[in-house]
C-alpha cells in the first residue's frame, strides 16, 4: 500500500504504512533486511515459465543458459552507455573545482588521492552546477565518534550551510546516523561501522504526485535502498553539492564525489 505520507517506504502492506507514521525508521530497517519482494516475484515468475514449457528439462534449461546470456550481455553495455553519462567532480589528486566555507581552523586536503576534512566548523564546497535533478554517488567514510554530511541542493554560504543533507554518523553523540536526510527521514540503527568506506547514493528529481508539486528524494547506501521520501514544500530549489566538517573530533574520508544530470 502507499501511503500519502511524504517519507514512502518501499514494500509496505496496509499495516505496515500506519505504523511508517509513528515508527519510521525502526520499521524501514526491518523491511529492507527482508527479501527484497521484486526480486521473489522474479524468481517465482522464472520458475512458472520453465515450468510451463511443453518441452524436455534439457531444452528448458539452454533456453534459460541462452536467455541469461543476453541479459548479461545487454547489462554491459547498460553498465558502459551509464558509467560515460557520470561527471567527476574530484579529481583524486587536488582541490581544483571546490572551495572551503567555514572557520580558518578547519583543513580540507588531499591525502593519497583522498580528500580529508579535519578541524573546526567548515564546509567544502563544490563550485561546478548548480543541479537540479540528478543522480549522485560518493565514497565516504567516518571516524569513530566523527560527524559529518554529504550536502545537495546547497548554497554558499559562511557556516553550515543550508540545503538537504544526508546524514554521515556512525556513533557520533547525536543518534541521527548514516542514512538520515537530516530533518526529513531519520535513521537511528547504525547501518555502516565507524572507519569504514560506503557508497551514497542520492537521486533528487522535481515531479508531481497526484496533482501536487514537489522534490522527490531517494537515498540509498551500499546499494541498499532505503526510501523514497517527498518533500512537497520543494524546501530548496538547485544547488551544489558539499561536506561537512562537523567539529574538531570529526575526521572525514572522500574518494569519489560524481554526478549525472537529470532531464527536467
Amino acid at each position: 500500500m502507499l501511503t500519502s505520507h511524504p517519507c514512502i517506504y518501499l514494500w509496505t502492506n496496509g499495516t505496515a504504512a500506519v505504523l511508517i507514521i509513528r515508527h519510521r525508521v525502526a520499521l524501514t530497517m526491518r523491511l529492507n533486511r527482508a527479501a527484497n519482494p521484486i526480486q521473489s516475484l522474479q524468481r517465482n515468475n522464472m520458475k512458472n515459465f520453465v515450468q510451463s514449457l511443453r518441452y524436455p528439462m534439457g531444452l528448458a534449461l539452454v533456453l534459460c543458459l541462452s536467455a541469461a546470456g543476453t541479459s548479461v550481455s545487454a547489462e554491459d553495455n547498460a553498465k558502459a552507455d551509464e558509467s560515460a553519462k557520470w561527471t567527476t567532480l574530484f579529481d583524486g589528486e587536488s582541490l581544483e573545482g571546490w572551495e572551503k566555507v567555514g572557520r580558518d581552523d578547519s583543513k580540507w586536503e588531499v591525502v593519497d588521492g583522498v580528500i580529508k576534512g579535519t578541524g573546526g566548523v567548515s564546509m567544502l564546497v563544490n563550485t561546478s552546477g548548480p543541479y537540479k535533478n540528478f543522480r549522485y554517488r560518493a565514497e565516504v567514510k567516518i571516524n569513530d565518534g566523527g560527524n559529518s554530511g554529504v550536502y545537495f541542493r546547497t548554497t554558499r554560504k559562511p557556516g553550515f550551510m543550508d540545503g538537504y543533507e544526508a546524514q554521515v554518523d556512525s556513533t557520533h553523540t547525536d543518534p541521527i546516523r548514516t542514512g538520515s536526510l537530516y530533518g526529513f527521514c531519520h535513521v537511528y540503527p547504525q547501518l555502516v561501522k565507524p572507519d569504514t568506506w560506503f557508497t551514497y547514493e542520492i537521486e533528487v528529481k522535481d515531479d508531481n504526485w497526484r496533482g501536487r508539486d514537489m522534490t522527490r528524494i531517494k537515498i540509498t547506501v551500499d546499494g541498499n535502498e532505503l526510501y523514497e521520501y517527498m518533500d512537497f514544500e520543494k524546501t530548496y530549489g538547485p544547488g551544489h553539492f558539499a561536506f561537512q566538517q562537523h567539529d574538531p573530533g570529526s575526521i572525514v574520508h572522500i574518494r569519489k564525489s560524481e554526478v549525472m544530470p537529470l532531464d527536467d
